[in-house]
């Protein structure tokens, strides 16, 4: 199944922003690591934010949360990441459906 997955994050005032870059490395090696694995099918970084999309490959919403949390980033910062996970659905799939439904 495919879920896109929506990554808001954020650091305290307390952390300094090469702490920060530390954990963030290691994200970045362990999501391109994914992606070259296939559990990842792309990822982004939002120009000017502190915003990551995900287009993930798993086998249902288990895998998702179990992903989620052994993420580095998660792991290290979690408190203060917010994620919105979305089920995707193939255009071509919906498309065959709603094709079939009109007869």
């Amino acid at each position: 199944m495919l879920y896109h997955a929506d990554f808001h994050i954020e650091y305290p005032a307390s952390m300094s922003q090469k702490d920060f870059f530390s954990i963030w490395a290691r994200e970045a090696e362990a999501a391109l690591g994914a992606k070259k694995g296939g559990v990842v099918v792309d990822i982004w970084k939002c120009v000017g934010t502190r915003r990551v999309i995900a287009v993930v490959n798993v086998d249902g919403p288990d895998m998702v949360d179990q992903m989620l949390l052994d993420l580095p980033l998660m792991k290290e910062h979690g408190q203060h990441v917010q994620v919105v996970v979305t089920p995707l659905r193939r255009m071509e799939d919906f498309a065959a459906d709603v094709k079939k439904r009109l007869g």
